[in-house]
């Protein structure tokens, strides 16, 4: 059976648990989850963390059957009591299981169109078994496609809307990508789009990107898609130098029209706590002037150049043409995309994209983890 004794000495609680594994656990952290500190029904923490001693003293602990019972000394609550599996599940120092986690696989040109995973739209519209497949592997790879799909602009939305709430812009709830007169952005022109992350400009970019392609008749209009993560880490490797200027130092980043002037400032690496790739930011045609140090500049100039390179070499690069009843799937902070530029006189090519970010996508795979 399990087994808990004080530890004065560090202000902890140690529990033995009946696998053989043992954690320590903080006095001030133990009174602070009491589970009866929490909302029955919304289980919102409601413990006022400034009324409890920053010296909290335990007086004597127990295990009754499933649980941990801790009896405060000097407290206006004398007892709390915890569920084993719950303390086990939340061990101090080691982050929570979370089914929204899935990992990454890194990949780069050797994957192929062919390699992109599919899914036909009836099936993640009517089941969430399928849905939540369909987005482990999105996320996973970081790209997938959605076939079967409706000859409408609402088709590519409600299958976005199965995950979450849509993401709006300065470009509205959706966009169209089309060549169109007086545009305000170069996806709204025949030219090449060279491998780009959207909205590098906003506070933060939209997370995972939907492109319903409603017609592609046109010759030319291939799309193009790497991955950043891969190009980073390859750059972490090889040129040290340019990947901890990449991930340390922020640039500007800047959209402005008749109506708006969106700027912010973004590393083109983001990194996590532990120093893995998180984010990538990269849009050439969004940045702004950039405004360093002179002697930071030159440096600065050959790390940006070389990200750049490396996101158009043949050694990255997967490339595909859309067909009608098509979306492609993406995430907007890992997998960079672009287009080869297109003849309008040869036929029409029509897109039609929505956002919705991680959080409602993360959140839709919580969900799902525990009802499909």
């Amino acid at each position: 059976m399990a087994q808990a004794v004080l530890q004065p000495e560090d202000a902890c609680v140690l529990v033995s648990f009946t696998d053989g594994t043992s954690a320590r656990y903080p006095y001030i952290w133990l009174r602070d989850n009491d589970p009866a500190g929490f909302h029955p029904d919304t289980q919102e923490r409601v413990t006022d963390l400034s009324a409890i001693p920053p010296d909290l003293t335990a007086a004597s602990v127990a295990i009754s059957g499933s649980h941990l019972i801790v009896h405060w000394q000097d407290e206006a609550q004398s007892s709390s009591r915890f569920d084993l599996a719950w303390l086990r599940a939340y061990v101090p120092g080691t982050r929570a299981s979370d089914p929204a986690h899935t990992g990454f696989q890194s990949w780069r040109s050797d994957l192929g169109a062919d390699g992109i995973p599919r899914v036909a739209a009836q099936e993640v519209l009517t089941s969430d078994r399928m849905l939540r497949d369909w987005l482990e592997q999105t996320q996973i790879i970081g790209l997938s496609i959605v076939e079967g799909l409706a000859d409408t602009t609402e088709a590519g939305m409600e299958v976005a809307r199965r995950i979450g709430f849509l993401r709006q812009t300065n470009f509205g709830v959706t966009f169209e990508v089309k060549s169109k007169p007086n545009p305000n952005n170069l996806a709204y022109t025949p030219i090449a789009l060279p491998l780009h992350t959207d909205l590098t400009n906003q506070e933060l970019p939209p997370g995972f990107q939907f492109l319903h392609c409603l017609a592609n008749e046109a010759v030319g209009g291939g799309s193009l898609f790497c991955d950043g993560y891969a190009i980073a880490e390859d750059l972490r490797d090889q040129d040290p130098e340019s990947f901890e200027l990449l991930s340390t130092v922020s640039v500007p980043f800047r959209f402005h029209d008749h109506e708006t002037d969106i700027r912010n400032r973004k590393k083109v690496i983001n990194l996590d706590e532990e120093g893995r790739v998180i984010e990538i930011c990269f849009n050439a045609h969004l940045a702004d002037i950039f405004d360093l140090e002179p002697a930071l500049m030159q440096r600065y100039y050959r790390a940006y150049r070389q990200f750049m390179i490396m996101t158009r070499s043949p050694e990255y690069l997967v490339t595909l043409k859309l067909k009608g009843s098509e979306m492609v799937v993406f995430d907007n902070r890992r997998i960079l995309h672009g287009r080869d530029a297109f003849d309008p006189q040869t036929g029409y090519r029509h897109l039609h994209g929505c956002y919705v970010d991680r959080g409602e996508f993360e959140s839709r795979l919580r969900v799902l983890h525990r009802t499909a």
